[in-house]
């Protein structure tokens, strides 16, 4: 015999970190909420963040540290739920946290912390949450309608949080995008975010010769410049400054890396070559970079056994593309090595004050799954804290 469907108040697909807070929010406020999940437990990609310390806000939350169609479109979500929204929970729940750099929040101990809260919340929320169910067909009347492999059920409202493309052995889909354009909403071109750089060689030396080297530095493309640390891998290019600058780079485009910050470097060959006439000039490099940068760039760019040799023209010239150096990038590592997606549900659809869809109020998408992406360091686990809360107040 058939069982007739289950009705809710809201069905929220997708339990990661937009959808839990999404879920916990409306439950709390007294509506009958479903949480649906394909995968086996909750809060998967929490677990892994920040190295299982999840980096889980910013306390330099701005609209200017996120990437989208409309750069406006976040500040309304933001400002309703702030940083220090949640940092009261994580307080509240006495998970003990510190700051990195940056701003960064990171959990003392694991990640697993900030999931067994939400999951707390959820339960004072008398959330329903299903793990491995996956869902058939979705249709919409004046409720919508899912056939799930755990049953049918109904609501006036359905929250899309399934995330983007990045980290597909994780189960990422394009499940929201493919939701929004059935109910007739547009997809932006997506791209993987946060994501390491394959580059054409530095020098005479191939990439995999520098892989590990590691080193701080200022990455920029355009307008935006990123100080931190970067690290040569067997294709290219990582570390934080590289992920910041990889959602910003387009295809075709040359990268730009100061390997000196706060330093003259002319003034500083000119004067090691008279401090120093007879040291090589990979040793004096040295001083600078890692030795294995060192020699590779000497030994391309500065021509000779000793300091005293090398024309001061030439150090002059060196210096300069040391402040400056074009870095060629032949492409990303992909959506494998991706943190987060770069675009996806086209903002122009949708309310930035409830996150719902224009044209079909009761449909609504958050989290990666809209065309927002956050800086690297708490940035979009933020967005998913506020864009979930947000949708939340208006089911």
């Amino acid at each position: 015999m058939t069982q007739p469907p289950q009705s809710f108040d809201a069905i929220v697909v997708g339990a990661g970190a937009a959808g839990l807070m999404c879920a916990l929010t409306a439950g709390q406020r007294g509506k009958r909420i479903l949480l649906l999940e394909h995968g086996d437990k909750v809060g998967a990609k929490i677990l892994i963040s920040g190295g299982g310390r999840c980096n889980f806000t910013n306390l330099e939350i701005a609209s200017d540290r996120f990437v989208s169609g409309n750069p406006h479109f976040c500040t309304s979500a933001l400002n309703r739920y702030t940083q220090a929204d949640f940092v009261a929970l994580v307080k509240r729940h006495g998970i003990a946290f510190h700051e990195k750099t940056l701003g960064q929040l990171f959990c003392d101990g694991s990640a697993r912390a900030i999931v067994a809260m939400l999951q707390a919340e959820c339960e004072l929320g008398n959330v329903e949450t299903r793990l491995n169910t996956t869902i058939t067909e979705i249709s919409h009347s004046d409720h919508f309608k899912l056939e799930t492999t755990t049953g049918t059920v109904t609501a006036p409202a359905l929250v899309l949080a399934t995330g983007g493309l990045s980290i597909p052995k994780m189960g990422a889909t394009g499940f929201s995008y493919d939701v929004a354009q059935r109910f007739g909403l547009r997809v932006t071109e997506t791209l993987p975010g946060l994501v390491p750089l394959k580059i054409a060689p530095l020098t005479n030396v191939p990439n995999a010769a520098l892989a590990g080297v590691a080193l701080d530095a200022i990455v920029s493309y355009g307008k935006q410049r990123f100080r931190e640390a970067i690290l040569f891998t067997h294709h290219g290019i990582s570390g934080p400054a590289v992920l910041q600058i990889s959602s910003y780079w387009r295809a075709g485009q040359v990268i730009m890396v100061d390997f000196a910050p706060d330093l003259d470097a002319t003034a500083f060959l000119i004067d090691r070559k008279r401090a120093r006439a007879r040291a090589a000039p990979q040793t004096v490099l040295a001083e600078l970079l890692p030795a294995r940068l060192a020699q590779a760039l000497a030994a391309s760019h500065l021509p000779g056994s000793e300091m005293a040799n090398i024309a001061d023209s030439t150090l002059g010239n060196f210096a300069g593309r040391l402040k400056s150096w074009p870095v060629q990038v032949m492409g990303s590592e992909g959506y494998a090595k991706a943190e987060v997606t770069l675009g996806g549900v086209d903002t122009r659809d949708l309310s930035s004050k409830t996150m719902a869809a224009r044209a079909l109020p009761g449909l609504f998408f958050i989290g990666e799954a809209v065309d927002v992406t956050g800086w690297l360091g708490g940035y979009n686990f933020q967005w998913a804290w506020s864009s979930g809360w947000a949708a939340a107040q208006s089911i």
